[in-house]
């Protein structure tokens, strides 16, 4: 059942739609006027507002890949589907993999609000769902090998939204996402401000090619993409 908060401001209104327990906590799903945003544990992750920078990340790993027939990507959260759905609109693209650890924002995205916004991406041949943590699934064994490895599972590196996410920043975790790329492959990670300090890390981690993406904003830190890539 939906609840509405009046707003006293003028402003819209904003209605819960969804609010689910998870093995993470909670995760909601408001509306607010015409804009979608996803909760989880009383903290804001992200809206339908403005996909800029959701749609940058993968362009942005596409760009810098060299020429390569039917490359890999593995997006790691699905969100509000802008990543997805830009993936899956360019035919480059062979392989789609997106890693999503709530089953709520899935279901919300198979048959609810959100289905809007990732466009039936899920029901394209190339893309598949892959219900799991991110830092669980990288260190499995499968072996599975991708040219671009597209993060957005934090407001950024500086930003967690679980404790157990700084791992992914540091030298271990960069290590894991380095022998998950492919030989040239490329690493985004999106941010909601720059970090010169996570940008150094890559370099210590033996990542190529470091450089940041920023989207334009009137005012206020631009949201960003962080590059790099796994040498030859």
């Amino acid at each position: 059942m939906s609840t509405a908060l009046p707003a006293r401001d003028g402003s819209a209104a904003v209605v819960t739609l969804d609010r689910r327990e998870g093995p993470y906590g909670e995760v909601a799903l408001r509306r607010r006027g015409a804009t979608y945003e996803i909760i989880a544990n009383g903290c804001f992750l992200m809206d339908t507002a403005d996909g800029r920078s959701e749609r940058l990340l993968v362009g942005a790993a596409l760009e810098a890949l060299e020429r390569t027939a039917e490359p890999a990507v593995l997006i790691g959260g699905l969100g509000v589907g802008f990543s997805l759905a830009h993936a899956a609109a360019e035919p480059r693209w062979g392989r789609i993999a997106v890693v999503e650890r709530e089953g709520a924002i899935i279901a919300w995205h198979r048959d609810g609000p959100l289905a809007a916004f990732s466009g039936g991406a899920l029901d394209d041949p190339r893309v598949e769902v892959l219900h799991t943590d991110l830092l669980e699934y990288l260190a499995g064994t499968d072996g599975a090998r991708y040219h671009a490895l597209c993060l957005d599972i934090d407001n950024g590196p500086d930003w967690t939204v679980t404790d157990a996410n700084a791992g992914l920043y540091g030298p271990d975790g960069l290590a894991g996402l380095r022998h998950r790329l492919e030989p040239g492959g490329v690493l985004a990670v999106w941010s909601a401000r720059p970090s010169g300090a996570f940008e150094e890390a890559l370099r210590a981690a033996g990542f190529t090619d470091v450089t940041t993406r920023e989207v334009a904003v009137a005012r206020g830190v631009p949201d960003v993409v962080h590059l790099a890539r796994r040498a030859r």
